[in-house]
């Protein structure tokens, strides 16, 4: 923004100051290698699906305990690095003052890496909350909200310190980006530990849904939409040389967005034990996303209007423009994905991962490469390497998205065809869920094709950005001059109301943005805490069993939610396939709660009892044995290893702690009745010819996998 002419000013002498690339440089790096290490291992977990064998029958190698590392190596490591570049890039220069605390910067870079790194080798390890999007133990949680606050007050500050009277849209996005993934951060993960790397979540059931669905669908909107939405209000107009199209849109777009936004978390629960009033809440809200989602990028496309010849010559506004037109297909389809007839036939298919890999490759990787394109010759003075590689890489990319895409819309619609499809006699015409597995191997090719493209692209730009920073000479520091903010303030009665409340005072614009942020929140959770008839009770349900408890442990840590859901919508398929439809009273002990959100594998709330303990046994030793052309990984170790009972206690304790009513002292005998109930599995085995330990880790699991769906009776049993 240019300061009013002001012959009084003249006199006035300049503050001098530099910008410093150096911390822009390290996030570049770091977005760079963790994007490379992200998309190799979603590589990795999309060929596993087609080649079961790429398992390796190892504990720290399975689908289900890698896919949580590729979609946090993705979204924290690969996003998330590619915001703080664009944020250290542009709101120094935005606000014409140096960041106000270099330390500050350092420690959130070096914060960041090393939560980064522990994510990379604990969830491997098991160590997970089993909640989408939050896997990280509360080791890493706290680490989190410190290094974060600390990076929102250096931007506060920063603002503070300015050299211009308002500020601008961009970093609007970034302080409500900011404030709000502090608050679903902290709010999503109360927790009590257990131990150095296991807790329990406060929440359970319902409740602890509802939470995680604000958190993991607000985390895609604070995390993935609004930071790269100030990004493109700053380096989309750069890269074309031009104004934004609509300042007063921009206003809009930014209110609008971030109020309607979170409230539209229940609509990845719809047909499930939420209370309805919640679910038609999330609907509404979601619905009405369209409109700001959509004015956001119209601003953006009509900002290069009259420049498209431009466009086709400049590789960094190809991939700007591509990355605006994902954002806008993503943002429609959300809303749609909401109405409760579409949510119905794509809920718990791949359909929904197309729409999340239209948003994270399209809006947030083509974003990213077009700001890295853009920075890497500034910051190293000198052209880009190769023009002809970075057109490679936008088509081969472009390519990659397609084939990943189209894929899984496909697969989306082929599983919830054959999921609903019934015979003229009424009785369903695919009633075993592995023959729906089987039909979609093609399709997982085909996308792990395309994943292979867009790597391919990614590997070209980092060759390409290696080049240009190998034959330029890296500028550390840039000298600026600004007139200091005392000098150029000024009054204007006609000033729009906008400027002179919210963007001349950074700490009100931070409080209202919180406030527009928990209402939402606030207006879902309360009553559903509050109100006993949103969960209504049901008497026969108990707690778990020790032994049961143990192998719930055991099966958060391997993963298994990643590919199965304990809820069984109100459908008439789903029914006739599974059981009763989902009580919102069956799990008032489940902390966490594991309704899961994609089925790869079939539903399991009603699986007690539908197999004999050998089954599991050998269906844990070797899927094929008991499902032949299953893609499930073999878990061979959990029939060698020990299941770890000195955690009995604390656990028991615990859940004691979150109102489960187990016996007072009940953790000192806790052991005894594991033990009981861990012999008569070992007998049950030993029946069917399988000799092992009471103390194996399988039969914990056994045990936990046998009272599924036994606390109520259904037809089914």
């Amino acid at each position: 923004m240019s300061n009013v002419p002001n012959p009084k000013l003249a006199s006035i002498e300049m503050d001098e100051f530099q910008y410093d690339n150096r911390l822009v440089r390290d996030f570049a790096i770091a977005t760079i290698l963790f994007g490379l290490i992200g998309m190799l291992v979603g590589l990795l977990a999309a060929f596993q699906l087609v080649f079961p064998n790429l398992n390796m029958d190892l504990p720290y190698t399975t689908f289900s305990r890698i896919r949580p590392l590729h979609t946090n190596a993705v979204i924290f490591a690969f996003v998330g690095n590619g915001f703080f570049t664009g944020l250290y890039y542009s709101v120094p220069r935005v606000l014409r003052t140096p960041l106000w605390s270099p330390t500050l910067g350092k420690f959130h870079f070096w914060g960041w890496q090393l939560i980064i790194l522990g994510a990379a080798i604990s969830l491997p390890m098991g160590f997970t909350s089993s909640k989408e999007y939050a896997e990280l133990e509360w080791p890493f949680d706290i680490a989190i909200a410190v290094v974060w606050v600390s990076a929102l007050v250096n931007i506060i500050m920063t603002t503070l310190n300015r050299r211009v009277e308002h500020i601008y849209a961009a970093v609007w996005f970034y302080i409500a980006s900011f404030v709000t993934v502090a608050m679903l951060h902290v709010v999503n993960n109360i927790e009590i530990p257990i131990s150095f790397m296991k807790s329990y979540p406060v929440y359970a059931g319902v409740q602890d849904a509802l939470v995680q669905w604000w958190y993991g669908h607000n985390a895609v909107a604070f995390f993935l939409t609004t930071p790269y939405l100030g990004l493109m209000y700053y380096f989309l107009p750069k890269a074309a040389n031009r104004p934004i199209y609509s300042y007063r849109l921009s206003i809009v777009h930014f209110w609008a967005l971030i109020f309607l936004y979170i409230w539209a978390g229940p609509h990845h629960l719809l047909y499930t034990a939420l209370p309805e009033w919640a679910q038609t809440l999330g609907t509404v809200f979601s619905i009405m996303l369209l409109a700001p989602s959509w004015g956001g990028m119209m601003n953006g496309l009509m900002t290069l209007r009259g420049a498209w010849d431009k466009v086709r010559e400049d590789v960094v506004l190809k991939f700007m423009v591509v990355a605006i037109t994902a954002y806008g297909m993503a943002t429609f389809e959300g809303p749609m994905l909401s109405l409760k007839n579409v949510n119905a036939i794509a809920h718990y298919t791949d359909w929904i991962v197309a729409h999340v890999h239209v948003g994270a490759l399209g809006w947030n990787g083509f974003l990213t490469f077009g700001i890295l394109y853009w920075l890497f010759p500034k910051l190293y003075n000198r052209p880009l390497y190769s023009a002809k590689a970075a057109n490679f890489h936008f088509w081969i990319g472009t390519l990659g998205i397609l084939f990943y895409t189209i894929p899984m819309y496909w697969a989306g619609w082929v599983q919830s065809s054959m999921w609903q499809e019934f015979t003229q006699e009424g009785l369903l015409k695919y009633p075993n869920f592995l023959e729906t597995v089987t039909q979609l191997a093609p399709l997982y090719f085909m996308r792990s094709v395309g994943g292979t493209l867009y790597l391919v692209g990614f590997v070209v730009m980092i060759y390409n950005l290696w080049m240009t920073a190998a034959k330029g000479s890296f500028i550390a520091t840039e000298k600026a001059k600004a007139m200091p903010l005392r000098a150029i303030w000024h009054a204007n009665k006609n000033e729009y109301w906008h400027r002179r409340l919210l963007e001349r005072k950074p700490l009100a614009l931070t409080i209202f943005s919180l406030i527009a942020v928990a209402i939402g929140g606030m207006i879902e959770m309360i009553p559903t805490f509050l109100v006993e008839s949103n969960i209504p009770t049901i008497t026969s349900v108990k707690p778990y069993t020790p032994l049961e408890l143990q192998g719930r442990d055991i099966y958060v840590r391997e993963g298994c939610y990643v590919c199965h859901t304990q809820m069984i919508r109100p459908f008439r398929a789903e029914i006739e396939r599974y059981g009763e439809y989902s009580k919102s009273g069956e799990f008032v002990y489940d902390f966490p709660h594991q309704w899961g959100s994609k089925r790869t594998g079939p539903d399991i709330q009603r699986l007690g009892g539908k197999y004999s303990d050998a089954w599991h046994y050998n269906h844990m030793e070797d899927p094929t044995s008991m499902s032949p052309g299953s893609i499930m990984p073999r878990y061979g170790w959990l029939l060698e290893d020990d299941l770890d009972t000195t955690t009995t206690g604390i656990k028991i304790r615990t859940m004691q702690k979150l109102g489960v009513p187990y016996e007072k002292d009940y953790d000192k005998l806790a052991n005894d009745d594991l033990h009981k109930q861990a012999l008569a599995i070992q007998e049950s085995l030993k029946q069917n010819g399988i000799k092992t330990s009471e103390n194996k880790e399988i039969i914990a699991l056994i045990a936990y996998l046998q009272r599924l769906g036994t606390d109520i009776k259904t037809d089914k049993k």
